[in-house]
């Protein structure tokens, strides 16, 4: 992002917005990671690969092992695989043969390597401080293996990716990696036959600051609340989590969500990314730099958010509505992740893939269908109220709702009943508000709560 002046009848003050071009085609590149095999769906394995991948253990369960967003050993051999398509696509066109391929001879340029730096990065002698790649590749006891000349400021192609190849290695801080050693955290109640799959580990205690992974996944039937210093910062992926009200009441870096269904995500604020993909019936309720959604159903997003929020492919009936709730400690963990109240673009979606030109992917909550979210625990915090309040039509609906109470109330005390006919109307009153939350299905989140008490203390720790 870059500021320039502009001449017209006096000085105007433009933002330029850019992305690196190495870098961008890179990331174009890695999309083929995710592409679809009809072998693979047919016959449930892989293309015969010129690299053994035997090397990529199971991970705890069979379904994570096969999802290739969270297997980082399907990353590695991935970027193995490609390494040579990978450097030939950063190539000047110079360094190139006329059938686009490189020669033993061909040179890498070192903004090539800053933007290789986007995919690789290291450490040396297994030290904890990470380095991205260019950093390693330019350190002078390491120019011998990676191919650089002072001279022509130059990388040997040849070279540089004989080193990659003996170095690469999987992501010692990545999902896989968390799954398999990380350690295990007893935030789910295990009960048997219901939540007994339920896996929740994290890295926090070995990872660097940029590297810290929380990871959640077959969370079933529970209601599930933290506010802790293990998800301050941290990178949370959701897996697989089913029937759940999940809370995670702590400043966060990014949040991914896949395959779950039937449950509500309530996020403390989000400092980059929160990402969901392949999710039915589910809502969300959080501050976020930036929402996007891909292969959802039915689901629900109650966001404040200074980015629009990006709908690509596969999407169907989404609904977006204004951030509803609050927690004390919600204003000041918005200050650490660098998020206000303005601007907000939580009803301003940007369609990225449209198919079939349909526009009708997503709406937003008509305020009849609006009612603001009380997050059940106890807490710590100057917050009292909605960040930056509700827009006008839906606190107009809420308005009139509480007139509509309020008529009621009277009507009832005007009604002079005796203190039989209050028991009996009491009981009548209570026995619709069971039936419907049975029908509505929020007995369950109700019954799933702890006492206050044990509540706080559950949110807190």
């Amino acid at each position: 992002m870059t500021d320039r002046l502009k001449f017209g009848f006096g000085f105007h003050r433009f933002l330029v917005l850019s992305v690196d071009t190495l870098q961008f085609l890179l990331f174009l590149y890695i999309q083929q990671l995710n592409k679809v095999s009809l072998r693979t769906s047919l016959i449930g394995e892989e293309w015969p690969s010129p690299r053994n991948r035997s090397q990529s253990p199971d991970l705890t369960e069979k379904s994570n092992c096969h999802n290739k967003n969270w297997n980082d050993y399907s990353h590695q051999a991935f970027v193995c695989d490609h390494l040579s398509d990978l450097l030939e696509l950063l190539l000047d066109p110079e360094q190139l043969t006329a059938s686009f391929h490189s020669t033993h001879s061909s040179l890498v340029s070192r903004e090539a390597v800053v933007a290789l730096s986007f995919l690789i990065e290291g450490t040396i002698s297994r030290a904890r401080k990470i380095y991205p790649l260019h950093e390693l590749a330019l350190w002078q006891p390491l120019h011998a293996d990676s191919g650089f000349s002072k001279i022509s400021k130059t990388f040997s192609f040849y070279k540089l990716e004989t080193w990659l190849r003996s170095c690469l290695t999987g992501n010692p801080f990545g999902t896989s990696a968390c799954l398999k050693s990380g350690k295990k955290l007893a935030w789910a109640h295990q009960v048997e036959g219901t939540t007994k799959r339920a896996k929740i580990a994290c890295n926090t205690h070995v990872a660097p600051r940029m590297h810290r992974l929380v990871v959640m996944s077959q969370v079933y039937k529970q209601t599930l609340a933290k506010s802790s210093d293990t998800l301050v910062g941290a990178h949370v992926k959701i897996h697989r989590c089913n029937e759940s009200f999940i809370y995670l009441l702590s400043p966060l870096r990014s949040v991914t969500i896949e395959k779950c269904r039937n449950s509500i995500f309530v996020l403390g604020p989000v400092g980059t990314t929160l990402h969901l993909h392949s999710c039915d019936n589910v809502k969300v309720i959080a501050v976020c730099h930036r929402l996007s959604i891909s292969s959802t159903t039915a689901c629900i997003f109650h966001i404040l958010t200074p980015t629009r929020p990006l709908i690509l492919s596969g999407n169907q009936t989404v609904t977006f509505a204004p951030f509803h709730t609050h927690y004390p400690m919600l204003e000041d963990h918005m200050a650490r992740t660098g998020l206000a109240t303005v601007p907000n673009y939580w009803d301003n979606p940007m369609v990225v893939c449209r198919e079939n030109s349909d526009t009708s992917v997503f709406r937003l909550l008509p305020p009849c269908e609006f009612y603001v979210f009380i997050i059940p625990f106890e807490m710590e915090g100057d917050t009292t109220e909605i960040p930056g309040g509700l827009p006008s039509v839906y606190q107009k609906a809420l308005g009139q709702r509480e007139q509509k109470i309020q008529i009621w109330q009277k009507t009832v005390k005007e009604a002079h009943l005796t203190k039989d006919q209050r028991k009996q109307f009491q009981v009548l009153v209570e026995n619709k508000f069971y039936e419907w939350l049975i029908n509505t299905g929020h007995r369950q989140q109700l019954d799933s709560l702890v006492p206050p008490a044990a509540g706080s203390k559950q949110a807190a720790g």
